[in-house]
């Protein structure tokens, strides 16, 4: 999922408001667009190196964020006090996650990497809970929400001890490691941006205009590096399949994914936006397993239970309404 989820509620049980078919539609929507960046990123990154790729990725939703802008006549910012936090969120919330998920996904098996990757990122409410707990006076750790994170943790530690058993020196476990390593530090790192965010809403910004402002900025600190690290002129050119792919990444699973977020977002509220989560490893994992071939082990399957265990347990609807019965 490589975009921020929405901050929790502190009563994560609060009455919430209804979703309709359509909005239902539009959220399954939302997960396979995630749960497909994977999928294309996966494809991608064989034949484009990881920092270039973030460039494409961003860039070309920044471009495609700004023409729906345009269409819609909503402003771009241009005070030069939010411009400054666009560029930290753009760090926080693009250029490290994005290159870690990407970086990560090239070090992961064959066979079941798009799916891992995606049900790791799936922790990244978890990392929101903690870092919330311990940067804001108003969403602290309650019971139900840090046994969501022990939960969570749970089903990391099971999805990793195979590898750290096997793993004696920089071989093929080790890489492994590394890889899930820098997936779940992707999505810790999400969690932090989720906090950092809020900032906007005090500067009387549209969210698209924030997705807008992010991504461009983003944009603008990935270009010299890409030129000085990656020099993608000596790189072979990519092939169709890739290029095709990143499109896909940046247009589908960025520019529209954003504004069917905060569509959403506004019209069912943050918890029900938070069900995304659930979705978004779903989908990753039927089109892996459908399109790629992948194969998850039972540890994945296990750990991945674990983990919506624990995202239940920090949202806690579904087991107020089972006490409640």
């Amino acid at each position: 999922m490589q975009m921020k989820v929405p901050p929790m509620s502190t009563s994560s049980t609060a009455l919430m408001p209804a979703m309709s078919a359509r909005t239902w539609g539009l959220l399954i929507i939302l997960s396979v667009l995630w749960g497909g960046s994977f999928f294309f990123i996966k494809i991608a990154v064989a034949a484009i190196a990881p920092l270039t790729l973030v460039l494409g990725r961003v860039a070309i939703a920044a471009a495609g964020l700004l023409v729906y802008l345009r269409l819609t006549g909503v402003a771009v910012p241009v005070s030069g006090t939010v411009w400054r936090a666009f560029f930290v969120l753009g760090i926080i919330n693009n250029v490290l996650p994005f290159g870690l998920i990407f970086w990560g996904l090239s070090k992961l098996p064959h066979d079941i990497g798009a799916s891992l990757a995606s049900i790791l990122n799936a922790t990244t409410p978890i990392f929101g809970v903690i870092t919330a707990h311990f940067l804001t006076s108003d969403e602290k750790l309650t019971l139900p929400r840090f046994a969501g994170v022990m939960l969570g943790f749970g089903g990391v530690a099971i999805m990793i001890a195979p590898n750290l058993m096997e793993a004696g020196g920089l071989d093929g476990s080790s890489q492994v490691i590394a890889g899930m390593a820098a997936c779940l530090l992707a999505a810790a790192i999400y969690g932090f941006g989720g906090i950092y965010g809020r900032r906007f809403r005090n500067m009387g910004l549209l969210p698209l205009q924030t997705a807008f402002g992010q991504t461009a900025a983003a944009s603008v600190i990935l270009l010299p590096l890409v030129l000085l690290v990656d020099r993608p002129w000596n790189m072979p050119m990519p092939g169709a399949n890739a290029m095709m792919a990143l499109v896909a990444l940046a247009l589908l699973s960025t520019a529209v994914a954003y504004v069917l977020y905060f569509h959403i977002l506004a019209s069912s509220g943050a918890t029900n936006t938070l069900l995304v989560t659930f979705l978004v490893p779903v989908s990753a994992i039927l089109l892996g397993t459908l399109i790629l071939g992948e194969h998850l082990h039972w540890v994945h399957v296990i750990g991945m239970f674990l983990i919506g265990l624990g995202l239940a347990a920090i949202d806690g609807r579904l087991f107020a309404r089972l006490l409640s019965k």
